[in-house]
């Protein structure tokens, strides 16, 4: 090993001991100035502020935000408790998005402590933390959520911004659901002699179908002489009514974005004007689409594979075992794979046209093609056997975007609702447009979901009888900031008409 390798190998060692220690915001005085310096160079951490760093990827390009919002949350919380101790705490909307397993990287993140300079400190990629001088919340009010100090979700939602009920209705509503009686609720408003509040929540309650907590907190109320008008702040009712018991917020939030969402995918998705049609010649266009569909899907996620040799996978005279060259290079086992599970999508395909339910259909297959899109790479030990088990074990970050998926144990609850979803929805161009969108924002295996998804959608553009349709890679940039506009801002119009070019592009 040469001297400048050693030097930086000896340097990643110390980078090392740190985060095998949990640290995630690495202060200076954590390195010495000859690592830390050295490391910067090398691209192994990036600064944050003066004097606070965060590990990175030395492949990572200018821009490239990965890094920082994988590692958000964890620093945010570790600054703020060097900063100002234990005596801080999120804004209360702040608090409900973490209650609800929503963590997506605000642009700003409001802090409240006694503490504050009432003005924004900058950080990366054009976020900053920006703490308002306030008196904290009781300590009864305040939970710590994976190293964040919050309001309790009783607190958050007695002291949210009425307006958020209408900025944020899909966050709100899914807190309110997770509420099982008005007991934690009346504590706080009662303390707080906070009759106008209670009637807000009391309309918003029974707006999501939980009568029962709003007749109680009415009646609290009013047992302690307290005059309360009930007022729904949500700017819509809902269609969907949740039961009195506690279910999962996962299952609850998954289910309201269809709810707001399916609407404004029918308003700008077109019907198919010719849903009748001939189960073997939409096959047949099917297989003549796939050296095209291949191409660009696997490109669209970093793989170099050329037509002629996704050609040559497809005619089965391309062989792993008689080739060294190939046997593990990554890219040739992604086209492998891809083809294996192009086979496995076609049968699904074909028993939708044949009227089987879609959603029923890729409830049972879809692993069966996860399993054929990664087999060749556990063959050639790519992979391991392991990471076919099933759904991912552990977090995942999607590179650029601000959405975090959600934790492994909200998976296996998010999963079985969005087949129950596509399931039980009539309406084609929905199942498309949201069968994509749900599977990526869930984002359930470690590597693979953006094919699966393409896969998902063009399952469901079979179901309507719409045709197999190819995501470009060079209209990439814009299929991606589509997907992030609908996870961050649940807006799914961009995406929606993204999908509805392509279709006209294949007129």
């Amino acid at each position: 090993m040469s001297d400048v390798s050693q030097k930086l190998a000896d340097s990643l060692e110390q980078l090392q001991q740190l985060q095998g220690s949990g640290v995630v915001a690495i202060k200076s005085e954590q390195l010495s100035r000859v690592h830390r310096e050295r490391l910067l160079k090398h691209g192994f951490i990036r600064e944050v502020i003066r004097g606070w760093y965060i590990a990175a990827m030395p492949d990572e390009k200018p821009g490239d935000s990965t890094s920082w919002y994988s590692s958000f949350w964890d620093f945010c919380a570790a600054y703020l408790s060097e900063r100002f101790d234990s005596c801080w705490c999120l804004s209360p909307e702040q608090s409900i998005s973490l209650h609800i397993g929503d963590k997506t990287v605000p642009q700003q993140l409001l802090v409240r402590t006694p503490n504050g300079n009432n003005k924004p400190t900058a950080f990366l990629h054009n976020t900053s933390i920006f703490d308002v001088r306030l008196s904290m919340p009781e300590l009864k009010q305040i939970k710590n959520v994976e190293g964040l100090n919050v309001y309790s979700l009783a607190a958050a939602l007695v002291y949210c911004s009425p307006n958020q009920f209408q900025k944020a209705p899909i966050q709100l509503r899914t807190a309110l659901s997770m509420v099982a009686d008005a007991s934690d609720l009346l504590s706080v408003l009662l303390a707080g002699n906070h009759s106008v509040i209670a009637g807000r929540l009391a309309g918003a309650f029974r707006n999501i179908g939980r009568d029962l907590i709003a007749d109680n907190i009415l009646k609290g109320m009013q047992a302690a002489d307290f005059k309360v008008q009930e007022q729904d702040p949500f700017a819509d009712k809902l269609q969907l009514s949740f039961g009195r018991r506690e279910v999962s917020p996962y299952v609850n939030r998954i289910r309201l974005m269809w709810a707001q969402m399916r609407q404004a995918v029918i308003a700008h998705f077109p019907d198919n004007l010719n849903p009748v049609i001939n189960i073997e010649t939409y096959m047949a266009e099917v297989e003549d689409k796939y050296v095209t569909d291949a191409y660009h899907s696997l490109s669209i996620e970093g793989y170099r594979v050329s037509r002629e040799f996704i050609e040559l996978v497809r005619s089965g005279q391309w062989q792993a075992d008689g080739s060294d060259e190939h046997k593990k290079h990554l890219d040739a086992m992604a086209a492998k794979g891809y083809w294996d599970a192009f086979l496995q999508v076609k049968k699904a395909v074909r028993a939708v046209l044949e009227g089987k339910n879609p959603g029923e259909v890729l409830e049972l297959t879809h692993s069966d093609w996860y399993l054929a899109l990664f087999g060749p790479s556990v063959a050639a030990g790519i992979i391991k056997p392991s990471d076919l088990a099933g759904y991912r074990t552990g977090p995942v970050y999607i590179r650029q975007s601000m959405h975090t998926p959600p934790n492994r144990e909200a998976v296996r609850d998010m999963m079985p609702t969005l087949f129950d979803l596509l399931a039980e929805e009539q309406n084609a161009a929905v199942r498309v447009v949201l069968g994509h969108f749900v599977f990526v924002y869930i984002h359930p295996y470690f590597d693979g979901n953006g094919r699966m998804a393409r896969f998902i959608m063009n399952l469901m553009m079979a179901s309507g009888g719409y045709p197999w349709t190819v995501v470009p890679v060079e209209r990439r940039n814009e299929y991606m900031q589509a997907l992030e506009a609908a996870s961050v801002q649940q807006d799914i119009v961009p995406f929606t008409q993204f999908l509805v070019s392509l279709l006209k592009a294949t007129d």
